[in-house]
């Protein structure tokens, strides 16, 4: 699944594409996504302009010039695919996973512009899309997510509060959108290597210095992550093609068994599972 930063490439890709543009048509060949597309979908969007593309945590945000808001969210395996109708591109994924090119089954959804079209494509069906009527709306469907983790609001005084006798471990707090939003486990797994932070340990015990750790370390790490075009785990690409670099950066994520990269440090990376999800961290320096 993807993460804050990949999300966030997706969001500038898509919007260097569709900002201002008009939607000419949607085709909905299967409706029946992770939560079944609503009836009115089609004629909602039909002959309205995007003024806006945006993102909050791992949903991208269409803004329409009546100011209804579509949700995208990709799930598992969805891609948004940019297809030329005048000339054949070699490369058509604006996300992330599986092909560079179109594929010609799982193709759910297709808005429709006056040069190109945007395929939504997801073979399993995690993905989801859903029209929000206003603003309000768009608020109290994000009522019960954290801050984003790069976000102000994101502080001492908010995990502090929120960590106070919390019993279950600090991985799974970070991963825990109502705790905090974007974050998943690649870079949870960052996040606390940097903070040098033990991901079984109970969340209620971590510390001063180590809060300001995790508010340090989850900006730094996610915000590199963006910088560096997000990780390729499984092919992502962006726009135009180009691999994202920041898994050439992990630390701890996927180095099972190999020496740990902190200097000073004699520990190895070790994998372990929590709540079934890969955990991997250097089982001296992390505590």
């Amino acid at each position: 699944m993807p993460e804050l930063p990949e999300v966030e490439i997706v969001k500038r890709s898509l919007k260097n594409k569709v900002k201002y543009k008009k939607i000419k048509k949607i085709i909905i060949s299967n409706r029946n996504l992770r939560f079944k597309i609503q009836k009115n979908f089609e004629k909602s969007l039909k002959g309205k302009s995007i003024v806006n593309v945006s993102r909050f945590s791992k949903y991208i945000i269409l803004t329409l010039d009546n100011y209804n808001y579509c949700l995208i969210h990709l799930g598992m395996s969805g891609t948004l695919h940019l297809v030329n109708s005048k000339k054949k591109e070699k490369i058509t994924n604006l996300s992330f996973y599986h092909s560079k090119i179109l594929p010609k089954k799982h193709n759910h959804i297709k808005i429709k512009f006056s040069n190109f079209t945007v395929v939504y494509n997801d073979p399993r069906r995690f993905g989801f899309f859903k029209l929000l009527k206003n603003k309000k709306e768009l608020k109290k469907y994000f009522i019960r997510s954290g801050p984003e983790a790069i976000s102000s609001k994101f502080n001492f005084k908010y995990i502090k509060y929120k960590l106070l006798n919390k019993k279950k471990n600090i991985k799974n707090c970070l991963l825990d959108q109502t705790f905090v939003s974007g974050i998943g486990n690649i870079y949870a797994n960052e996040i606390l290597f940097y903070s040098k932070i033990n991901p079984t340990k109970i969340a209620k015990k971590i510390g001063i210095s180590e809060i300001n750790k995790l508010i340090k370390y989850s900006k730094q790490v996610l915000n590199l992550a963006i910088k560096f075009g997000g990780s390729s785990i499984r092919d992502f690409k962006n726009a135009k093609g180009v691999s994202g670099l920041f898994q050439n950066k992990f630390k701890v994520y996927d180095r099972e068994n190999k020496n740990c990269i902190r200097k000073n440090c004699n520990g190895k990376i070790i994998k372990i599972f929590i709540s079934n999800r890969a955990s991997f961290f250097c089982e001296f320096c992390q505590k």
